[in-house]
């Protein structure tokens, strides 16, 4: 019997700054290593591209909820490593709670259909 394949699926909408937030909760990364991890984590069935990741990076930076510095990536490239920070971590609880709440409404309309 043929083993079921994995699909590809772009990141659900409206979740992209929830899960750049989680994974910088582990330290700083750079982009490439946030679209790695990502990709690590969901055992490659969600998909960033660089058109989506860096776009999302400078709003996180310009809200004030991840701090980028420069610095030397693992292959010894010039790289921008993100950060959370303190409003940053605020951030993430309420997109948390937000994720909790439409998550119990999406199964109650699902075992309830």
């Amino acid at each position: 019997m043929a083993k079921p394949s994995k699909s590809r699926t772009d990141v659900p909408q409206g979740t992209l700054d929830l899960l750049i937030l989680t994974i910088l909760t582990r330290g700083p990364q750079h982009g490439f290593g946030i679209m790695q991890r990502l990709e690590t984590l969901t055992d490659g069935r969600f998909q960033v591209t660089p058109g989506s990741l860096f776009p999302a990076l400078q709003r996180l930076e310009e809200n004030g909820w991840a701090k980028g510095d420069w610095g030397t990536s693992e292959n010894n490239r010039r790289a921008r490593f993100y950060t959370l920070t303190r409003s940053g971590k605020k951030r993430l609880t309420d997109e948390e709670r937000r994720w909790d709440e439409i998550t119990v409404a999406v199964s109650k309309v699902l075992q309830g259909a």
